[in-house]
């Protein structure tokens, strides 16, 4: 078929990959602007506009879907758009250019996890199944009839973003088999059924981490936010950044927040059992090893995190 690809960051690239090497022609790219990255800020294309580049691909970088940039799809004559975390709305008149409409690779099994950040609340609340599914793409937030979908079991220690590069992959694959699907008119989209959750974009404030809440709740947000927003705390007033801790529960007693440590753990007491903490990085400062740092602050024993 005649692709439209719409996407942004690196999590769809393996599905751009996916797409040209099955043989469809991809007509066109559709990705947001350039914007400032690094510490120079330095105007630097998406990902996919990256990749697309490589490939030769005609591209247009728009940070919404008006009238102007309509036109310019329509113009390529897509069979079918697949889309991959674009970061944007698709208005009514733009959902109509493809014959066969949009196909949304979203990662979580709908109607679980409608919105921006669905593994990430995944993994926040503690599913023991995630994965992706393929959808028609509507008007309504993620609520379009699904194609197809996919489950992985996450391991008791990984992280959103380790499962966002594990989905990225095998959700290209389901994306492709979705589209041969439609190719060949075998596959029509079933609506979606059970309870809807929602997950909203996260913020910096959904990083911090409340130590009177239980161990294991701490230790799911931590994973749930890393790599971004990245779980935090404040010690003397300043944020210290957190890679996510370990659980310890052989360990009682400590209150809410306290620090203890022994010369070789850094252990933080929550509302359950203690954490232990791994990795951090003092504002300033790169990220170290929780016990290099417990070292050189010299005074770490008995103050309290907030």
């Amino acid at each position: 078929m005649r692709v439209l690809f719409a996407g942004t960051p690196a999590v769809a690239v393996p599905s751009l990959d996916r797409i040209v090497a099955a043989g469809h022609e991809v007509v066109g790219v559709l990705t947001r602007p350039d914007a400032p990255f690094g510490r120079k800020r330095v105007l630097t294309p998406s990902p996919v506009a990256a990749r697309a580049a490589e490939l030769g691909l005609p591209t247009v970088k728009a940070s919404r879907i008006g009238s102007e940039v309509t036109e310019q799809l329509a113009a390529w004559e897509p069979d079918v758009a697949a889309i991959v975390a674009y970061g944007g709305l698709v208005p009514p008149a733009a959902l109509d250019v493809p014959r066969h409409g949009w196909v949304n690779l979203h990662f979580s099994l709908l109607p679980a996890w409608r919105g921006a950040a669905p593994l990430q609340h995944s993994v926040i609340h503690g599913d023991d199944v995630v994965g992706a599914s393929t959808f028609r793409l509507e008007e309504g937030l993620d609520t379009g009839p699904v194609y197809g979908t996919l489950a992985v079991t996450p391991g008791p220690e990984a992280t959103s973003g380790e499962l966002l590069d594990e989905l990225a992959v095998s959700g290209a694959e389901l994306l492709v088999q979705t589209l041969g699907g439609i190719a060949e008119g075998r596959l029509e989209p079933l609506p979606q059924s059970g309870p809807a959750t929602l997950a909203p974009k996260l913020t910096l404030e959904d990083g911090r981490l409340d130590w009177a809440q239980p161990a294991v709740a701490l230790h799911r947000r931590a994973r749930g936010v890393t790599p971004e927003p990245g779980a935090w705390t404040l010690l003397d007033g300043q944020r210290l950044k957190l890679a996510p801790p370990r659980l310890r529960p052989d360990v009682e007693g400590l209150a809410p927040g306290r620090l203890a440590w022994d010369g070789t753990s850094v252990l933080v007491g929550t509302g359950t059992h203690a954490l232990e903490l791994v990795r951090l990085q003092p504002a300033g400062k790169k990220m170290m090893a929780a016990a290099d740092w417990a070292r050189g602050a010299g005074d770490v024993e008995g103050k309290v995190l907030g």
